[in-house]
């Protein structure tokens, strides 16, 4: 009996370490707006089934593709003063 149950046991740890699903990458979902939008929904739904990985994930694609590249906004630098004055003495 006491071996059924060790066995048992075992049995039950190995089936618990099973290997969680594979968690798609920021990029491809960037890449794949169908598969994004799909991912969004079902986090909204259920959030715990998905998992924590795989929503943030969504949620840092969905971030990279309303902001962009991550490149900041640089507005065009003015002409210096010397350039200015240059172009108002041309003919």
């Amino acid at each position: 009996m006491n071996k059924l149950f060790l066995l048992g046991a075992v049995v039950l740890a190995l089936a618990a370490c099973g290997k969680p699903a594979p968690i798609e990458s920021v990029e491809s979902l960037v890449a794949d707006p169908a598969r994004l939008k799909e991912l969004r929904a079902r986090c909204k739904a259920d959030h715990a089934k998905v998992g924590d990985a795989q929503c943030n994930a969504v949620a840092e694609a969905t971030r990279r593709r309303f902001m962009g590249g991550g490149t900041p906004y640089t507005p065009a630098q003015a002409p210096a003063p010397e350039a200015l004055a240059a172009q108002d003495k041309a003919p």
